[in-house]
């Protein structure tokens, strides 16, 4: 049973400006259990940051009780460990950023070099570990030179390493991917879920893009305006929406939405012929596509012209939707769609042939 490395229980945070009440995160409650590669998703000024300075303590939130690793950190603004404790438990978590944060006057090495300046160990054994992180996020043949010298996605490796030099436990990547583009995004989080796997290192990745999350995270908590919305693991969320936002978000990642447009356009939708239905299906596990369409030509006579289709697999469960015209007689459509809804398929009707 994996167990809670991060628990966080009613935090509220606000902040007071001259005259004005700023309540940035809300009544916010997750667990994050060792292991996850947790999203926490929203749009600027969602309070996804904010939650971020309390996981890595150094937010003290005005309500509520915070766990990390079996230790209770905060508790009802109160800060429950000592200053020395307060360290040790911030240097098991490392960090990554947008900018990277690199020291342009030092070299790759240097840089992670740098974070290893208070560690006990011997000038040999840091250069040792030096090398070895650098050859764990493949820049061994970089370590000589300056950050000016190196490719976005290669400054984001570096700055991956230096924030393992310390062996962390959790990993948080705050929109680490957002100046990158989605080539190297891809290597980058493909880095991240590998670093998760061999060392069985939490990762936490505050981020506005749900493709990022659908690529790497089991778990997701969608924030907006200070609030949790909705939590659960990427399958659940992705397969059955409950927020708006949470749609929208899916929407744009599933690219849908694009697709919408395109299909809207097009003669066979515009000038949808007599008794036919333009549908949408969406489905999770194992109701495949092509078996069904087989199944309700075979047994009503009813045809589909597939316009549109996406599968995926998430949580290593095949996740697709489709649009599709549906073709028949009034009776055998009905039929159809019954058949369809029972193989545990989600069906909307969008339009009608007239």
């Amino acid at each position: 049973m994996s167990h809670a490395i991060i628990d966080l229980e009613h935090i509220d945070i606000t902040f007071h400006q001259k005259k004005r009440v700023i309540e940035a995160v809300r009544d916010v409650s997750v667990t994050i259990n060792k292991g996850d590669i947790y999203g926490i998703v929203g749009y600027s000024g969602a309070g996804k940051s904010t939650l971020v300075r309390v996981i890595n303590l150094l937010q003290v939130p005005t309500k509520g009780k915070i766990t990390i690793n079996g230790d209770v950190t905060f508790d009802n603004g109160q800060v429950q460990l000592s200053s020395a404790q307060l360290r040790q438990k911030r240097q098991k978590i490392g960090m990554i950023f947008q900018h990277f944060n690199l020291m342009a006057q030092k070299t790759a090495y240097e840089n992670v070099a740098f974070a290893l300046r208070h560690s006990k160990l011997s000038k040999e054994d840091k250069a040792k570990k030096v090398s070895e992180l650098l050859e764990l996020v493949g820049l061994s043949d970089r370590a000589d030179n300056y950050p000016a010298q190196l490719s976005g996605g290669q400054k984001q490796r570096v700055a991956i390493a230096r924030a393992l030099a310390n062996d962390p436990e959790i990993l948080i990547s705050d929109e680490s991917t957002s100046a990158l583009d989605p080539r190297t995004t891809k290597q980058i989080l493909a880095l991240l879920q590998d670093l998760n796997q061999k060392l069985g290192l939490t990762v936490v990745m505050i981020t506005h893009e749900m493709q990022i999350v659908k690529d790497i995270c089991n778990r997701v908590a969608v924030m907006q305006n200070g609030v949790l919305i909705e939590e659960g693991s990427v399958l659940e969320i992705f397969s059955k929406p409950q927020a708006a936002l949470t749609q929208e978000f899916i929407k744009t990642a599933t690219g849908i939405d694009e697709a919408m447009l395109k299909i809207a356009q097009q003669d066979v939708v515009i000038n949808l012929a007599k008794g036919s239905l333009l549908v949408q299906l969406n489905y999770a596990g194992t109701s495949t596509d092509e078996p069904i369409l087989n199944d309700i030509y075979k047994r009503f006579q009813v045809t589909a012209n597939i316009l549109y289709g996406n599968i995926e697999i998430l949580d290593h469960t095949p996740v697709g939707e489709m649009v599709v015209i549906l073709s028949g007689t009034l009776d055998n459509l009905s039929a159809a769609q019954d058949a369809i809804t029972k193989a545990g398929i989600e069906l909307t009707i969008l339009k009608r042939g007239v």
